[in-house]
């Protein structure tokens, strides 16, 4: 038995519609053959990928991890055969919110000056490894990205903390803020790719009430209607600025680290180049 991109991608409808009956619709397949084919893959892994012995299916240990590894192939190879990038290789740089803020746009000419035959595409993705856990992305900036399997991360820089709060309020005369004088309003939280969360508040504080959200348009919009202040870093000053928000310094919120990561090994030639640059470029 041959075991192909078919497996794979039966594997993936399968984990991400939590069941045969709802992936073979997926797939525009029937039950019995997705069920064999799964049998099949699981039989050439000499592992169980899913649980079935649950009305609702559940990926195993092993199932989730190899979720991560079969969409990464998954994605190389449909990158391979994209029609649109026939006869290029660009190197896919993601990121969950505001880039390098104020040093974007000097990465981008840097890179596109010292390696002109080599695309280099900024992707923002709302996922908390800006695509690099399912193979989108070869490379991310992330800030406070903690452990990631089969991902190595480099700090490249500290970031200050500001507070985002509405142009028209009085927060906004402030010539600084502290976390507290943010709780007369909600606090907007992305609870997707955000780092702020009511940790960072005094355990012996009233928590504030919060605004949940789920990308930086959206925590953006509840901050200039005025239903919400944030917590973000210089880095959304920079990417962001809006005339219905105003940026204030955070005077008791600590910075966060903003970090380069890239899987192991590398799935595009040019990351080491990549890093070598962005050290280079954020050294000061």
């Amino acid at each position: 038995m041959t075991v192909d991109l078919r497996h794979l991608r039966a594997f993936l409808a399968i984990a991400a519609e939590g069941g045969i009956t709802r992936a073979a619709a997926r797939l525009h397949v029937t039950q019995p053959a997705l069920s064999r084919t799964l049998r099949q893959l699981e039989t050439h892994l000499g592992v169980t990928l899913a649980d079935r012995s649950t009305h609702h299916l559940e990926l195993t240990p092993a199932g989730v991890a190899f979720r991560d590894r079969a969409a990464a192939a998954v994605a190389a190879v449909d990158e391979v055969l994209d029609p649109a990038r026939a006869g290029t290789w660009p190197l896919r740089l993601g990121h969950a919110w505001s880039a390098l803020g104020e040093h974007t746009g000097a990465l981008l000419r840097a890179w596109d000056e010292a390696y002109p035959d080599v695309p280099l595409r900024l992707l923002r993705i709302d996922d908390r490894t800006a695509g690099l856990s399912d193979g989108r992305t070869d490379a991310a900036v992330l800030r406070d990205p903690g452990e990631i399997a089969g991902v190595h991360t480099e700090c490249l820089l500290s970031e200050a903390r500001l507070a985002a709060v509405p142009a028209d309020g009085d927060l906004a005369r402030r010539p600084r803020l502290t976390l507290a004088d943010l709780t007369v309003l909600p606090i907007a939280i992305n609870t997707v790719t955000g780092t702020t969360s009511l940790d960072l508040w005094p355990p012996h504080a009233a928590p504030p009430a919060t605004v949940e959200v789920a990308n930086t348009d959206d925590w953006l919009a509840a901050i200039t209607a005025g239903r919400a202040a944030g917590v973000t870093s210089v880095a959304t000053a920079a990417m962001y600025p809006h005339p219905a928000v105003a940026y204030v310094p955070l005077t008791d919120a600590p910075p966060l680290h903003l970090h380069v990561a890239w899987r192991l090994p590398p799935t595009h030639p040019a990351v080491p180049a990549l890093v070598r640059l962005l050290r280079a470029l954020l050294a000061g």
